[in-house]
């Protein structure tokens, strides 16, 4: 029972309200549902058990920047339905203060989909979204000490790490 985009994000507005859909995006490959990030958690509970979707899998979670101008980061999460071989792409933006020490805080999904946990621990370690709820956020690519996210549109590569010098190509 393969769902359109658009009866799907008709079925999320009626159960959860007008305010969980904050928008579409309709351009590129995958067309994308903006959701309220405070209703995350529900919203893929939500699309996992309910029986004409059930969107068993968890694809794919990536972080993107959306500029340093913008001060957005956002999450993107791509579900998939084995039984009936449909998908969706959700995303959330959140504000960050790129002048502070404190990271941006989502829901994690991983009490959803086990296999949020290595994805979030990505985001986390390249680009500082911290997620709430976690079990075990800690850098997954990157040592524990290191500095900065560096998939940030503004990260500013360190010269050298514990005295040896880094050949950076990281370019923005």
């Amino acid at each position: 029972m393969c769902q359109s985009f658009s009866n799907i994000r008709d079925l999320l507005i009626r159960h959860f309200g007008d305010g969980v859909v904050l928008g579409e995006e309709t351009v590129g490959l995958q067309s994308a549902l903006l959701i309220e990030p405070k209703q995350i958690v529900d919203v893929c509970l939500f699309l996992r058990n309910h029986q004409e979707l059930y969107f068993d899998s968890l694809s794919c979670l990536s972080g993107v920047d959306g500029g340093a101008e913008n001060n957005l980061l956002g999450v993107v999460y791509h579900l998939y339905s084995v039984p009936y071989g449909h998908q969706l792409v959700l995303k959330i933006w959140v504000d960050v203060d790129r002048n502070s020490s404190f990271l941006p805080e989502v829901s994690s999904v991983s009490s959803v989909w086990r296999t949020a946990e290595w994805h979030e621990r990505e985001v986390y370690d390249l680009l500082g979204v911290f997620f709430s709820n976690h079990p075990d956020l800690r850098r997954i690519l990157l040592p524990d000490d290191w500095e900065g996210y560096p998939l940030r549109k503004d990260y500013k590569p360190a010269e050298t790490y514990h005295g040896i010098r880094i050949e950076s190509t990281i370019t923005h």
